[in-house]
Parts: C-alpha cells; structure tokens; sequence
C-alpha cells in the first residue's frame, strides 16, 4: 500500500475522530459546519500530499510541490469563506474554524507517512 494511501485512510479515522469528539458540543447548525469542513479539508489535503510524495528526492520538484500545497490549503481556505459568508449561514464560524484546525490537525499526521518505506526504493533512506 502506497503512502498516499495510508495517509488518505488516516486522514479520514482522524476527522472522524475529531468530529465525534466535537459532536456532543456542538449545535445542529455547528455539526453541518464541522462535516463540511471536513468534506473540504480531505481531499484537499490528500491531494497535496500525494504532490509532495511524488516528488520526493527531487528539491526544486518537492519544493514546488510543498508551496503548491501550501496554495492548495490557503485558497480552499479563502473560497470557502467567502462562500459562507456570502451566504449568511450559520455554520459560517464553526466552519472555518473546524476547517483550519482539520488542515493543521493532517499537517501534523504527514510526516508519519511521509518517510521512504524500503519497499518503494529498494533501499532504506
């Protein structure tokens, strides 16, 4: 199993764990907020690790690739917000706030998977 694929598993055990111990707090209009979130900070992030993990060992390429995630996760941010907020819901506040913790939340699981498995290259770095 590739690395992207076990950091993509892990990404959603870790939301739902999140989000079932956010449940019990939270209001009908703040749970809607937190799902969606989640529903955005998943792929997002997936996506962006499978850049990085593409162009392990490549410096310009990985370097490229973490700044382009970096992107990635500042604009799904930005357009997300705008996006509540123009629309006057609710969930606005819960939302964004869930959605930037999720994305710092699997920021700190990358690295996890993130080192050379001796399966893919055949040596161990």
């Amino acid at each position: 199993m590739s690395a992207s694929v076990r950091y993509a598993a892990a990404s959603v055990a870790l939301i739902g764990v999140l989000t079932l111990a956010l449940w019990p707090f939270l209001g009908p209009q703040s749970r809607l907020g937190v799902l969606v979130a989640g529903l955005v900070a998943i792929p997002v992030q997936i996506v962006a690790f499978a850049a990085l993990v593409r162009f392990r060992g490549q410096l310009k390429g990985f370097m490229a690739a973490w700044a382009g995630g970096m992107a990635l996760r500042a604009v799904a941010l930005l357009v997300v917000a705008v996006v509540v907020i123009r629309s006057g819901t609710e969930t606005a506040i819960p939302l964004l706030l869930a959605l930037a913790g999720f994305f710092f939340a699997l920021l700190l699981l990358e690295p996890i998977y993130f080192k050379v498995d001796q399966t893919e290259t055949g040596r161990v770095a």
